[in-house]
């Protein structure tokens, strides 16, 4: 990007420290940045670059059209230590190392926008950051390249200088009250920054929740007043099956709902876990039942972790796990990439890898995998989690496994495991999304310190009937699938004779379009095909690493393919 267009740029610096969900953008521009330009640092697969100071920094983090584009970090009096420290040692230093001492490091901007005014904004910020906090002080480990933006802020050098990669540096001080007349002394800078500043909408920024689709009830009435409006939509926003529960399911319900309705369930849902040992060929005492696969996630994953807990997922992913670990736990998440080139095949060395490590708390995996419909083999992966450290827990989602079959479960040899757990929707592949029931398979051990902080009657009455009438008929449910293969086969080369995107069809009940150049962008489509009551998902809000390039489709029957076949059409966003 040239410097004339920059300055047309619109950017925010939040005023506040970057949250966990940050965390990741930074660590991967800091391995990009410090690793791969400046050779500072060995890279690494997981493209992730941070030290022990990051439990104690505080970021601050500029954005320019809702996506990071640069970061400064501010490590407080009260950390263990400073950077500069792991070159020089505190007498070496002419600063007074007392609580009013901050430390300004790693001053990161994207290289499309160095010649903009993203450096001296942040840098700003961090000055109001540290006064407002009663910093006295500021200590810079300032680039010499860079030397003459420091000294423009009012730091000045010591003549103190060392080398680190590619980068010679020189230790930079000042008073926070230098630091103000210096800034202030420079009108027309000040008129810059403030030219180029939007305020950082917080609301806008802040998701307190997981995004999980379903936008179509916004077509309904979030209050259900005409449920007859449900007719006029097509929820291929969201992974419910197209078909019906068993008819079993069905009369159970219909004949017995004011009593299922009226009448409070067993406690721990004990029919149901009866009903899932029989059917799974596991033992009851390896079962937690909970109201839907999240309830389970939220309730395991909070006992299990703390605030700086170290978590491996991969990228993309069910966005939930994301949520829980980095916006409601505060983990320290590692991303394990999927190249759509390599058809988002989990790399097979890496995450054996890093199961062996020690490194991580817990590995998290989805199999098969959402939104891309990957699955690996039962075998392979059974081979992966032979290698896993007694330290590291293995969480492995099989919400979508029925596709699949039930052979490729790997209840049974979690059962039988120290660490490993494989969660079990009962939501998706037997069509009681609604009902809301799911349970977990491990070690006993771990499956009884989930029932033990699990509230009582966590399963309603008609969800653990349904669930048990649902799991003694499997031959209608493997009818439904081997249908459900057959309508996403068609609809995925439909989609593909519209236009020159990638259809990525995995295993599951979805596709996932990757949008070619020149084709409208993933919330363009989305917003589009909402006109004319067709909901489908933006990959954004599932993982954001696929960014406004691909949508996810569900599959429902041949009446609502067609529908999303000809929103795509009628909307412009495809050719005729």
């Amino acid at each position: 990007m040239h410097a004339q267009n920059q300055t047309s740029v619109r950017i925010a610096i939040r005023p506040e420290a970057a949250d966990r969900a940050d965390r990741d953008g930074i660590y991967a521009m800091r391995h990009d940045v410090y690793g791969v330009e400046l050779g500072q640092h060995d890279l690494n697969a997981a493209r992730r670059l941070r030290d022990a100071l990051d439990e104690h920094n505080r970021y601050l983090v500029a954005e320019a059209d809702g996506r990071m584009i640069g970061f400064i970090s501010l490590t407080p009096p009260t950390a263990p230590s400073y950077s500069v420290e792991k070159y020089l040692r505190r007498e070496q230093i002419p600063a007074r190392f007392d609580d009013g001492l901050w430390e300004v490091r790693l001053l990161t901007v994207a290289r499309e926008h160095r010649r903009g005014p993203a450096a001296l904004m942040l840098m700003r910020a961090a000055l109001r950051a540290i006064r407002e906090a009663g910093g006295r002080s500021v200590l810079v480990m300032g680039r010499r390249e860079v030397a003459p933006l420091y000294a423009r802020l009012g730091l000045r050098g010591t003549g103190i200088r060392f080398s680190s990669g590619a980068c010679e540096y020189e230790v930079m001080l000042a008073s926070v009250e230098e630091l103000e007349q210096a800034s202030n002394a420079r009108p027309e800078t000040l008129a810059r920054i403030e030219g180029a500043l939007r305020p950082f909408d917080a609301a806008a920024h802040a998701q307190a929740i997981c995004d999980h689709g379903g936008a179509f009830f916004e077509a309904i009435g979030p209050v259900f007043d005409d449920l007859s409006r449900r007719h006029r939509v097509v929820s291929a926003d969201v992974l419910d099956a197209w078909f019906p529960p068993a008819p079993g399911v069905m009369d159970a319900l219909h004949e017995h709902l004011p009593w299922l309705l009226t009448t409070s369930p067993p406690t721990h849902a004990q029919g149901l876990v009866r009903a899932i040992a029989a059917c799974r060929g596991v033992p009851e005492s390896a079962i937690a039942v909970g109201g839907g696969s999240s309830a389970l996630i939220f309730t395991a994953l909070r006992h299990w972790l703390k605030p700086g807990s170290r978590a491996l997922v991969l990228d993309p992913m069910y966005a939930e796990y994301e949520h829980v670990l980095e916006r409601v736990i505060g983990c320290c998440v590692d991303r394990l990439r999927l190249d759509a080139a390599a058809g988002f095949a989990v790399p097979r060395d890496a995450l054996r890898a890093a199961l062996a490590s020690g490194e991580y708390d817990l590995v998290a995996l989805v199999n098969p995998n959402n939104p891309t419909g990957v699955h690996m083999p039962r075998v392979e992966l059974e081979w992966q989690l032979r290698a896993v450290h007694p330290r590291t827990r293995v969480w492995i989602d099989e919400a979508y496994i029925e596709y699949i079959g039930a052979a490729e479960s790997l209840e049974r040899f979690a059962a039988t495991s120290g660490n490993i757990v494989v969660c079990k929707s009962l939501s998706k592949g037997y069509a009681l999304s609604g009902a809301r029931a799911a349970y977990l398979v491990g070690p006993a051990h771990l499956a009884a310190d989930i029932r033990r902080i699990t509230p009582p009657w966590s399963v309603s009455m008609p969800a653990q009937v349904a669930a048990i009438r649902a799991l003694g008929d499997p031959e209608y449910y493997a009818a439904r699938y081997r249908q459900t293969h057959e309508l996403r086969r068609e609809l995925a080369g439909a989609l593909r004779a519209l236009a020159p995107w990638h259809v990525h069809e995995g295993e599951i009940n979805s596709v996932l379009c990757l949008l070619a150049d020149g084709m409208p962008g993933a919330a363009q489509i989305v917003e589009r095909c909402r006109e004319v009551g067709v909901f489908v998902r933006h990959c954004a809000t599932i993982s954001p690493s696929l960014g406004d390039r691909a949508v996810r489709i569900s599959v429902k029957d041949r009446a609502g393919n067609d529908r999303v076949l000809d929103a795509m059409v009628r909307r412009g966003l495809v050719a005729a």
